[in-house]
């Protein structure tokens, strides 16, 4: 596990993934797009988007949570895709981060539980960014 102290944390990092997350990021799936813009960037914690971490690259991550929030499209709910999301959430947790996903449906038709599901990851005492 990575972590070296309470106040030390560090996760590996792909610096060849660097040019794809950035594709990523300019081209977000309207799902990824509308979690970002209507939740996301406002919560009062720094949420990084399409983050390298070992050899995946996460829909978001918020550091100060240790906390991976995907986005998952079609390709996630076949037996393949469903095993490799189990892999990777399990490598990711390895890492003492903790994992939550949502469907591209979840978050175009039931946003509001979207967002009320991420806000209780959320402390109450919140700094500022």
């Amino acid at each position: 596990m990575p972590e070296l102290n309470s106040n030390h944390f560090y996760l590996p990092y792909n610096r060849q993934l660097v040019v794809r997350a950035k594709e990523l990021r300019q081209h977000p799936t309207p799902a990824e797009k509308k979690l970002w813009q209507d939740c996301l960037q406002t919560l009062p914690w720094r949420i990084l988007r399409q983050r390298p971490i070992g050899h995946f690259i996460v829909d978001f991550y918020c550091a100060a949570l240790k906390l991976v929030i995907e986005v998952d499209g079609e390709s996630h709910f076949t037996d393949e895709g469903q095993m490799r999301d189990l892999e990777r959430t399990q490598i990711l947790e390895s890492y003492g981060l903790k994992v939550i996903r949502f469907s591209n449906d979840e978050v175009m038709h039931q946003f509001e539980g979207v967002c009320q599901r991420i806000w209780e990851e959320i402390p109450l005492n919140s700094p500022s960014k």
